[in-house]
C-alpha cells in the first residue's frame, strides 16, 4: 500500500513534529480475511485483530475473554500447590501469619486478595509495606526479624521476594517460614529455599503465565486454596469463597502493572473490570467518590488513571500501606478517609512531579548541551525519589530516547535514580553493567526501566559511560522509531459507532495497544490553550465533518505550537475517546502526533 511504504512513511510521513515515522500496523492479509469470514468483522477491525498477532482460532476467545475458557491449571506453576498445602496447615493450626507487600498497586491488589480470602476463613491477617525511602523495593533481613519478634510464624510475601536471597537466608536462620508470591524475573538458575515460591517467571516454571502480574498470581493461587480446602473438608460447614467477587482487584494488578494483556491475563482484565463496574468494592467506590468521578462502567481508564496513581501516591510519598489498607477494608467509613489521605497525596504528588519535569527539562534544553546525546540522565538535590520513576517515563515521551533521572541526597551522600527506556535499548543491562565497572553502589532493571544508587560525584562519569554503552542501540532504536495506524478515517466519519465497534478489542494495554487512527489533510479552527499545558481544537477536512480533539501537555512542543498556530492542512495521529458531556454520546479525538505535508 503506497501510504504505508516504509520508505515514504503512512501519508507519506517519514519525520513528523515529534520526529518519527509514520507506520501502517503491519497484518496478514489471509488472515484478516479469515478473522473477516469466522468472526463476520469489517475490514478495518479484521485487520487489527490480525495485527496484533491472534490466530484464526484464538479470535473468538480473544473478542470475548473468559476465565472458563482460559484460566489455567493451579498446578502448572511450580509450588503453587506446595504454597496452597502451606497456607492452608496455617489456617487449620491458627498459625500467626503477616502479608509482606511491595508498596505499589500491584501490591496493595496482591495483599487486599490474601487478606479478603483468610478473613473469608475467619482469620484476619496483618498487612506488612516497607517504606519506599526508608527501606527500600522488598523484604529485608531488619524487616523480617522484626515481624519475627511481633510474633508471625509465616510470612507471604506478595509481588516481592524471589530475588532477596539476603532477606530469605535471613529468615532462614531465625526459622521464619517464608511463601514468596511473586511475578518478577529472577537471576540465575537458583531458586531460594523456602517454604513455597510461586512466580511464572521461575526457571523451572512451565505455566506459560509469565505476563501475569503478583495480583494475577495470587488470585490463581486462591483457586489453588479453594480447591485444597475442598479436598481437606473445610467447607463443610462454612461457604466456600467466590473467587468472582474479587476479580477487580486482580484487573487492577494486571492493568496497572503494565503488564500484556493476553490469554488468561486478558480475561482476568475483561472480568475484572465487569466486576469493578459495580463498584462493590468499599476502597474502590470511595476512591472514585474522592476523585469526583462518577461510578459506571469501568475502564482501563479508571484503574490506570484514577484509581492507580491515587494507591500508587501513599507509597510515593506518603504511608506506605494506605492503598493495600484501602483496598482491604470493608468498613466504608474507614474506606473515605484512607482515600481523602490518598487523593490528597496524589494532588501533592502531581505538584512534586511538575516541579521536577520543569527542573529537568530547563536543564536538558538550556544547560547541559546534551539533548543530541543517546541517552538523557539528569540529577539534582532534593528532587523526591518517589516521582523521579514517573518524570523519567515523561521525559522519555518527550524526547524519544532512555531516561535516566537521579534525586540526590546530599546529607547520605547518594543518588537514586530511576530510568525508563526506548524499545530497542536495554536500560537494564547497561545499568548492570555500570554496577559491574564499580560506577553504582546498587543497580539493576530490565530492558525498559532499571534503578540505581550512585555516590554524587560518579555522576558525570556514569552519564558518559551510558552514553557510550547504548550508543549504537540508541542510534537504531531511533532509526525505527515509529507510530504504528491502524486505520485512516474522516471527521465526517468520526461517530460513537466506530468507537464502539473498536472498542470490541479492549482492554488495551501491552502487547494489544489501543487503535490509533489518522486524519489527513485536516484543517484546525478555535484552537485554545488550556490549564495544565493542552491545546484543544477541532479538527475539519474535506467529508464535511467536525471533530472536537485535544492535545495533552503539548503548549510547549512542536506539536502544541503547530495546532495553536492554526494555518494550513496538517495530518493528525491519534485516539478515538467517548465524548459524554451533557448527555451527548460522541467521540473527541485525543492528537498524538502532527505532520505538516508541506514538511514530511
Amino acid at each position: 500500500m503506497a501510504d504505508g511504504n516504509i520508505l515514504t512513511g503512512y501519508l507519506g510521513v517519514a519525520c513528523s513534529l515529534s520526529g518519527r515515522l509514520w507506520r501502517q500496523r503491519a497484518a496478514d492479509p489471509d488472515l484478516v480475511r479469515r478473522h473477516q469470514l469466522a468472526l463476520g468483522l469489517d475490514e478495518p477491525l479484521a485487520r487489527a485483530l490480525a495485527s496484533r498477532e491472534v490466530l484464526e482460532e484464538q479470535g473468538a476467545d480473544y473478542l470475548n475473554p473468559t476465565l472458563k475458557a482460559l484460566f489455567p491449571d493451579p498446578s502448572s506453576f511450580a509450588d503453587m500447590d506446595r504454597a496452597a498445602s502451606v497456607l492452608l496447615d496455617g489456617v487449620e493450626r491458627g498459625r500467626p501469619m503477616t502479608v509482606f507487600a511491595d508498596y505499589d498497586v500491584d501490591g496493595a491488589s496482591s495483599a487486599a486478595l490474601l487478606v479478603r480470602w483468610f478473613r473469608a476463613m475467619g482469620q484476619e491477617l496483618p498487612i506488612y509495606v516497607p517504606d519506599r525511602i526508608a527501606e527500600g523495593y522488598g523484604p529485608s533481613p531488619a524487616a523480617f526479624r522484626a515481624l519475627k519478634d511481633g510474633g508471625a510464624e509465616l510470612v507471604i510475601t506478595v509481588d516481592c521476594g524471589a530475588a532477596a536471597h539476603d532477606a530469605l537466608a535471613c529468615a532462614a536462620e531465625i526459622g521464619l517460614e517464608v511463601v514468596v508470591i511473586d511475578h518478577h524475573l529472577m537471576r540465575g538458575e537458583e531458586v531460594p529455599a523456602v517454604a513455597a515460591l510461586v512466580n511464572p517467571n521461575r526457571p523451572d516454571c512451565v505455566s506459560g503465565q509469565g505476563n501475569l502480574a503478583a495480583a494475577g498470581v495470587t488470585f490463581v493461587l486462591l483457586a489453588a486454596l479453594n480447591r485444597e480446602a475442598r479436598r481437606r473438608g473445610l467447607f463443610a460447614e462454612r461457604a466456600e469463597p467466590d473467587l468472582r467477587q474479587w476479580l477487580d482487584l486482580a484487573a487492577l494488578g494486571a492493568i496497572c502493572d503494565v503488564t500484556r494483556l493476553t490469554g488468561f491475563n486478558r480475561a482476568l482484565a475483561a472480568q475484572g473490570l465487569k466486576r469493578m463496574s459495580a463498584w462493590a468494592n468499599p476502597g474502590l467506590s470511595a476512591l472514585l467518590e474522592a476523585a469526583e468521578s462518577k461510578p459506571g462502567p469501568a475502564t482501563v481508564f479508571h484503574a490506570g488513571f484514577i484509581l492507580g496513581p491515587r494507591i500508587n501516591a501513599g507509597g510515593r510519598i506518603g504511608r506506605a500501606d494506605l492503598g493495600a489498607r484501602l483496598l482491604s477494608t470493608d468498613d466504608p467509613a474507614e474506606a473515605r478517609e484512607l482515600a481523602a489521605q490518598l487523593h490528597e497525596l496524589n494532588a501533592s504528588r502531581k505538584e512534586v512531579e511538575r516541579e521536577v519535569i520543569e527542573a529537568a527539562v530547563a536543564f536538558i534544553e538550556n544547560e547541559s548541551n546534551e539533548a543530541d546525546a543517546p541517552m538523557l540522565l539528569v540529577a539534582a538535590d532534593g528532587w523526591h525519589p518517589g516521582v523521579i520513576g514517573i518524570v523519567a517515563g515523561r521525559l522519555r515521551e518527550r524526547y524519544r530516547k532512555p531516561v535516566m533521572v537521579v534525586g540526590v541526597d546530599r546529607a547520605a551522600n547518594v543518588g537514586k535514580g530511576s530510568g525508563r527506556s526506548q524499545p530497542g535499548v536495554n536500560l537494564g543491562r547497561a545499568v548492570q553493567a555500570a554496577y559491574d565497572q564499580g560506577l553504582l553502589l546498587a543497580g539493576g532493571g530490565h530492558a525498559m526501566a532499571a534503578g540505581l544508587s550512585v555516590r554524587p560525584e560518579n555522576i558525570p562519569e556514569l552519564r558518559a559511560f551510558l552514553c557510550d554503552q547504548l550508543a549504537v542501540e540508541a542510534t537504531a532504536a531511533a532509526l525505527e522509531d515509529g507510530l504504528d495506524i491502524d486505520a485512516l478515517i474522516s471527521t465526517g466519519g468520526c461517530d460513537r459507532a466506530l468507537y464502539e465497534g473498536f472498542q470490541r478489542l479492549a482492554p488495551f494495554g501491552p502487547a494489544n495497544p489501543e487503535p490509533v487512527f489518522a486524519l489527513a489533510d485536516a484543517r484546525v479552527e478555535r484552537p485554545m490553550e488550556l490549564r495544565g499545558g493542552h491545546v484543544r481544537c477541532t479538527l475539519v477536512d474535506g467529508s464535511g465533518g467536525r471533530l472536537k480533539a485535544v492535545a495533552w501537555r503539548s503548549v510547549d512542543t512542536e506539536i502544541g505550537r503547530r495546532l495553536l498556530a492554526g494555518a494550513g492542512a496538517i495530518h493528525v495521529v491519534g485516539r478515538l475517546k467517548p465524548d459524554d458531556w451533557q448527555g451527548r454520546s460522541g467521540v473527541e479525538f485525543e492528537i498524538e502526533d502532527v505532520a505538516d505535508p508541506r514538511r514530511v
